[in-house]
Protein backbone atom coordinates (compact mmCIF):
# COMPACT_ATOMS: atom_id res chain seq x y z
CA UNK A 1 0.00 0.00 0.00
CA UNK A 2 1.25 3.32 -1.25
CA UNK A 3 1.68 6.03 2.03
CA UNK A 4 1.99 9.15 1.28
CA UNK A 5 5.27 11.44 2.87
CA UNK A 6 4.17 13.38 5.09
CA UNK A 7 7.02 15.81 6.72
CA UNK A 8 7.00 15.91 10.84
CA UNK A 9 7.72 19.14 11.78
CA UNK A 10 9.39 19.83 15.57
CA UNK A 11 10.59 22.52 17.17
CA UNK A 12 11.20 21.62 20.34
CA UNK A 13 10.11 19.32 22.79
CA UNK A 14 6.01 18.57 23.85
CA UNK A 15 5.89 20.40 27.39
CA UNK A 16 3.47 17.24 28.28
CA UNK A 17 6.12 14.83 27.08
CA UNK A 18 8.01 12.61 30.20
CA UNK A 19 10.76 11.06 28.56
CA UNK A 20 10.64 8.42 31.18
CA UNK A 21 7.68 7.40 29.86
CA UNK A 22 8.36 7.08 26.26
CA UNK A 23 8.01 3.27 25.23
CA UNK A 24 10.84 2.34 23.17
CA UNK A 25 9.57 -1.32 21.56
CA UNK A 26 11.84 -3.23 19.70
CA UNK A 27 10.04 -4.17 16.09
CA UNK A 28 9.46 -8.18 15.79
CA UNK A 29 12.46 -8.31 18.55
CA UNK A 30 15.03 -6.16 16.68
CA UNK A 31 14.89 -6.89 13.25
CA UNK A 32 17.91 -4.68 12.43
CA UNK A 33 20.60 -6.49 14.49
CA UNK A 34 19.30 -10.16 14.68
CA UNK A 35 16.57 -12.41 12.95
CA UNK A 36 12.96 -11.33 13.43
CA UNK A 37 10.48 -12.79 15.35
CA UNK A 38 13.57 -15.36 17.08
CA UNK A 39 13.85 -15.90 20.64
CA UNK A 40 17.95 -14.22 19.67
CA UNK A 41 16.18 -11.18 18.61
CA UNK A 42 14.49 -10.79 21.76
CA UNK A 43 16.59 -11.29 24.00
CA UNK A 44 19.47 -8.73 22.21
CA UNK A 45 16.23 -6.29 22.28
CA UNK A 46 16.17 -6.78 26.43
CA UNK A 47 19.93 -6.66 26.55
CA UNK A 48 20.05 -2.95 24.54
CA UNK A 49 17.35 -2.40 27.71
CA UNK A 50 13.92 -2.58 25.48
CA UNK A 51 10.72 -2.57 27.57
CA UNK A 52 8.05 -3.99 25.46
CA UNK A 53 8.63 -6.52 22.56
CA UNK A 54 6.75 -6.12 19.80
CA UNK A 55 5.66 -9.36 17.71
CA UNK A 56 3.60 -10.94 15.42
CA UNK A 57 1.40 -14.12 15.90
CA UNK A 58 0.04 -16.85 13.18
CA UNK A 59 -1.41 -20.26 14.18
CA UNK A 60 0.49 -23.27 13.26
CA UNK A 61 -1.31 -26.91 12.45
CA UNK A 62 -1.07 -27.86 15.94
CA UNK A 63 -3.82 -24.94 16.87
CA UNK A 64 -0.61 -23.32 18.68
CA UNK A 65 0.28 -19.88 18.72
CA UNK A 66 3.50 -19.42 16.79
CA UNK A 67 5.56 -16.02 16.43
CA UNK A 68 6.00 -15.09 12.88
CA UNK A 69 5.07 -12.07 10.73
CA UNK A 70 3.68 -14.17 7.51
CA UNK A 71 1.70 -17.45 7.90
CA UNK A 72 3.89 -18.61 5.52
CA UNK A 73 7.97 -18.78 5.28
CA UNK A 74 8.34 -15.34 3.82
CA UNK A 75 11.28 -15.58 0.56
CA UNK A 76 13.39 -13.19 2.31
CA UNK A 77 14.48 -15.08 5.47
CA UNK A 78 13.45 -18.51 5.02
CA UNK A 79 15.76 -22.20 4.20
CA UNK A 80 13.78 -25.11 3.77
CA UNK A 81 14.04 -28.48 5.85
CA UNK A 82 15.98 -29.40 2.41
CA UNK A 83 17.99 -26.28 2.26
CA UNK A 84 17.41 -24.85 -0.40
CA UNK A 85 16.51 -21.26 -0.37
CA UNK A 86 12.41 -20.77 -0.56
CA UNK A 87 11.37 -18.35 -3.61
CA UNK A 88 8.91 -15.62 -3.64
CA UNK A 89 6.62 -17.78 -6.26
CA UNK A 90 7.07 -20.58 -3.41
CA UNK A 91 6.73 -19.57 -0.25
CA UNK A 92 2.72 -19.55 0.20
CA UNK A 93 3.13 -22.83 -0.52
CA UNK A 94 5.42 -23.35 2.82
CA UNK A 95 1.95 -22.13 4.72
CA UNK A 96 2.45 -22.70 9.05
CA UNK A 97 -1.01 -23.18 9.17
CA UNK A 98 -0.87 -26.30 7.31
CA UNK A 99 2.53 -27.58 9.57
CA UNK A 100 3.19 -29.09 13.12
CA UNK A 101 5.49 -27.30 14.92
CA UNK A 102 8.09 -30.04 14.93
CA UNK A 103 7.76 -29.37 10.79
CA UNK A 104 8.24 -25.72 11.41
CA UNK A 105 11.46 -26.08 13.25
CA UNK A 106 12.90 -27.66 10.51
CA UNK A 107 13.17 -24.62 8.68
CA UNK A 108 15.58 -21.83 9.18
CA UNK A 109 15.11 -18.13 9.12
CA UNK A 110 18.00 -16.90 10.85
CA UNK A 111 21.18 -17.62 8.29
CA UNK A 112 20.09 -16.41 5.09
CA UNK A 113 21.25 -13.07 5.13
CA UNK A 114 18.51 -10.38 4.44
CA UNK A 115 18.74 -7.91 1.64
CA UNK A 116 17.23 -4.68 3.73
CA UNK A 117 19.08 -5.05 6.78
CA UNK A 118 22.84 -5.93 6.46
CA UNK A 119 23.52 -5.04 10.02
CA UNK A 120 21.60 -8.68 11.03
CA UNK A 121 23.34 -10.90 13.19
CA UNK A 122 23.54 -14.42 11.01
CA UNK A 123 22.45 -17.36 13.42
CA UNK A 124 20.64 -20.51 13.14
CA UNK A 125 17.04 -19.82 14.25
CA UNK A 126 13.44 -21.09 14.18
CA UNK A 127 10.00 -20.19 14.67
CA UNK A 128 9.08 -20.27 18.18
CA UNK A 129 6.28 -21.10 19.63
CA UNK A 130 4.57 -17.82 21.79
CA UNK A 131 4.36 -19.85 25.40
CA UNK A 132 8.14 -20.85 24.38
CA UNK A 133 9.56 -17.36 23.79
CA UNK A 134 8.07 -15.58 26.93
CA UNK A 135 9.03 -18.60 28.98
CA UNK A 136 12.56 -17.86 27.72
CA UNK A 137 12.77 -14.12 28.09
CA UNK A 138 10.99 -13.94 31.26
CA UNK A 139 13.86 -16.47 32.62
CA UNK A 140 16.23 -14.36 31.10
CA UNK A 141 14.95 -11.17 32.18
CA UNK A 142 15.25 -12.61 35.83
CA UNK A 143 18.65 -13.85 34.98
CA UNK A 144 19.68 -10.43 34.72
CA UNK A 145 17.68 -9.02 37.50
CA UNK A 146 15.56 -6.36 35.70
CA UNK A 147 11.95 -5.86 35.14
CA UNK A 148 10.10 -8.25 33.54
CA UNK A 149 9.34 -7.82 29.60
CA UNK A 150 5.87 -6.13 28.37
CA UNK A 151 4.85 -7.37 25.33
CA UNK A 152 2.83 -5.76 22.40
CA UNK A 153 1.52 -8.53 20.25
CA UNK A 154 -0.34 -8.66 16.74
CA UNK A 155 -2.66 -10.45 15.21
CA UNK A 156 -1.81 -11.69 11.36
CA UNK A 157 -5.55 -11.45 10.29
CA UNK A 158 -7.00 -11.09 7.24
CA UNK A 159 -10.29 -11.61 5.82
CA UNK A 160 -9.08 -13.71 2.85
CA UNK A 161 -7.04 -15.77 4.98
CA UNK A 162 -9.87 -17.32 6.94
CA UNK A 163 -9.59 -21.01 6.52
CA UNK A 164 -6.48 -21.17 4.47
CA UNK A 165 -4.00 -19.49 6.40
CA UNK A 166 -5.31 -19.16 9.93
CA UNK A 167 -8.79 -19.78 11.43
CA UNK A 168 -11.75 -17.16 11.40
CA UNK A 169 -11.03 -13.94 13.37
CA UNK A 170 -12.93 -15.14 16.39
CA UNK A 171 -11.01 -18.83 16.51
CA UNK A 172 -7.80 -16.98 16.34
CA UNK A 173 -8.52 -14.28 18.73
CA UNK A 174 -9.76 -16.44 21.50
CA UNK A 175 -6.71 -18.78 21.05
CA UNK A 176 -4.26 -15.78 21.04
CA UNK A 177 -6.19 -14.39 24.29
CA UNK A 178 -6.50 -17.40 25.98
CA UNK A 179 -2.66 -17.93 25.78
CA UNK A 180 -1.58 -15.13 26.79
CA UNK A 181 -3.88 -15.04 30.09
CA UNK A 182 -2.48 -18.82 30.34
CA UNK A 183 1.01 -17.49 30.24
CA UNK A 184 0.05 -14.87 32.78
CA UNK A 185 0.93 -12.02 31.43
CA UNK A 186 -2.04 -10.00 30.64
CA UNK A 187 -1.23 -7.50 32.63
CA UNK A 188 1.77 -6.91 30.69
CA UNK A 189 0.05 -7.13 27.29
CA UNK A 190 -1.30 -5.38 24.62
CA UNK A 191 -3.25 -6.90 21.34
CA UNK A 192 -2.88 -5.19 18.16
CA UNK A 193 -4.21 -5.08 14.85
CA UNK A 194 -5.12 -3.50 11.68
CA UNK A 195 -8.29 -5.96 11.02
CA UNK A 196 -10.90 -3.79 12.62
CA UNK A 197 -13.19 -7.08 12.33
CA UNK A 198 -10.68 -8.71 14.91
CA UNK A 199 -10.77 -5.22 17.02
CA UNK A 200 -14.26 -5.19 17.47
CA UNK A 201 -14.63 -8.80 18.60
CA UNK A 202 -11.82 -8.65 21.12
CA UNK A 203 -13.25 -5.08 22.27
CA UNK A 204 -16.66 -6.70 22.61
CA UNK A 205 -15.44 -10.09 24.28
CA UNK A 206 -12.73 -9.42 26.40
CA UNK A 207 -13.17 -5.55 27.50
CA UNK A 208 -10.50 -6.11 29.99
CA UNK A 209 -7.51 -5.93 27.44
CA UNK A 210 -5.49 -3.38 26.47
CA UNK A 211 -6.07 -3.02 22.13
CA UNK A 212 -3.82 -1.34 19.78
CA UNK A 213 -5.26 0.36 16.84
CA UNK A 214 -2.78 -0.09 14.15
CA UNK A 215 -3.16 2.33 10.68
CA UNK A 216 -1.40 2.43 7.76
CA UNK A 217 -4.54 4.28 5.69
CA UNK A 218 -4.68 7.89 5.48
CA UNK A 219 -8.06 8.32 7.05
CA UNK A 220 -8.00 11.14 9.12
CA UNK A 221 -8.26 10.08 13.38
CA UNK A 222 -11.89 10.72 13.66
CA UNK A 223 -12.52 8.36 10.36
CA UNK A 224 -10.51 5.77 11.61
CA UNK A 225 -12.30 5.78 14.98
CA UNK A 226 -15.37 5.81 13.60
CA UNK A 227 -14.45 2.80 11.10
CA UNK A 228 -13.40 0.80 14.21
CA UNK A 229 -16.40 1.83 16.50
CA UNK A 230 -14.72 2.66 20.06
CA UNK A 231 -11.63 4.21 20.97
CA UNK A 232 -8.79 1.94 22.00
CA UNK A 233 -6.07 2.19 24.08
CA UNK A 234 -3.72 2.98 21.74
CA UNK A 235 -3.42 4.54 18.10
CA UNK A 236 -0.85 3.00 15.72
CA UNK A 237 -0.03 5.26 12.70
CA UNK A 238 2.82 4.34 9.92
CA UNK A 239 5.31 7.19 11.50
CA UNK A 240 5.01 9.51 8.67
CA UNK A 241 1.67 10.06 9.53
CA UNK A 242 2.09 11.82 12.72
CA UNK A 243 2.14 14.80 12.88
CA UNK A 244 1.90 17.74 15.86
CA UNK A 245 -2.13 17.87 16.18
CA UNK A 246 -2.29 13.73 15.67
CA UNK A 247 -0.76 13.66 18.90
CA UNK A 248 -2.59 15.86 20.24
CA UNK A 249 -5.63 15.15 19.10
CA UNK A 250 -4.84 11.44 20.35
CA UNK A 251 -3.88 12.78 24.01
CA UNK A 252 -7.34 14.99 23.99
CA UNK A 253 -9.09 11.19 23.28
CA UNK A 254 -7.28 9.90 26.26
CA UNK A 255 -5.16 7.57 23.65
CA UNK A 256 -1.66 6.78 23.80
CA UNK A 257 0.10 7.00 20.95
CA UNK A 258 3.24 5.08 19.49
CA UNK A 259 4.09 5.14 15.78
CA UNK A 260 6.06 2.04 13.59
CA UNK A 261 8.34 1.59 12.37
CA UNK A 262 10.77 4.11 13.02
CA UNK A 263 14.28 3.54 11.68
CA UNK A 264 16.23 6.77 10.96
CA UNK A 265 17.33 8.75 13.79
CA UNK A 266 16.28 12.23 12.79
CA UNK A 267 12.96 10.69 12.32
CA UNK A 268 12.66 9.10 16.32
CA UNK A 269 14.24 12.41 17.69
CA UNK A 270 11.55 14.43 15.49
CA UNK A 271 8.68 12.30 16.92
CA UNK A 272 9.86 12.28 20.33
CA UNK A 273 9.86 15.66 20.29
CA UNK A 274 6.42 15.74 18.95
CA UNK A 275 5.43 14.09 22.15
CA UNK A 276 4.36 10.54 21.05
CA UNK A 277 4.08 7.76 23.74
CA UNK A 278 6.68 5.09 21.93
CA UNK A 279 8.34 4.63 19.24
CA UNK A 280 8.74 1.22 17.48
CA UNK A 281 11.87 0.42 15.60
CA UNK A 282 14.24 -2.13 13.94
CA UNK A 283 17.00 -0.15 15.47
CA UNK A 284 15.43 0.35 19.43
CA UNK A 285 19.73 0.61 20.05
CA UNK A 286 19.61 3.21 18.54
CA UNK A 287 16.09 4.90 19.22
CA UNK A 288 17.22 4.59 23.74
CA UNK A 289 20.45 6.46 23.00
CA UNK A 290 18.57 9.50 20.71
CA UNK A 291 16.15 9.04 23.73
CA UNK A 292 18.46 9.57 26.35
CA UNK A 293 20.07 12.61 24.43
CA UNK A 294 17.23 14.59 23.71
CA UNK A 295 17.33 17.84 25.80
Amino acid sequence: MAIPMILIVASCKSPHMDLQKVDIQGHRGCRGLAPENTIIAFKRALSAGVQTLELDVVINGDGDVIISHEPYFNHEISTAPDGHLISEAEEKQHNVYELTQAEIEAYDVGLRPHPRFPRQKKIAATKPLLSTMVQQCEAYAMTEGREAPRYNIEIKRTPEGDGTYHPTYKKFADKAIATIEKLGIADRTTVQCFDVETLQYLHSTYPQHRLVYLIANTNNLQQNIELLGFTPAIYSPYYELVTEQLVSDCHSQHMTIIPWTVNEPEDVEQLIKLGVDGIISDYPDMAIEILASVK
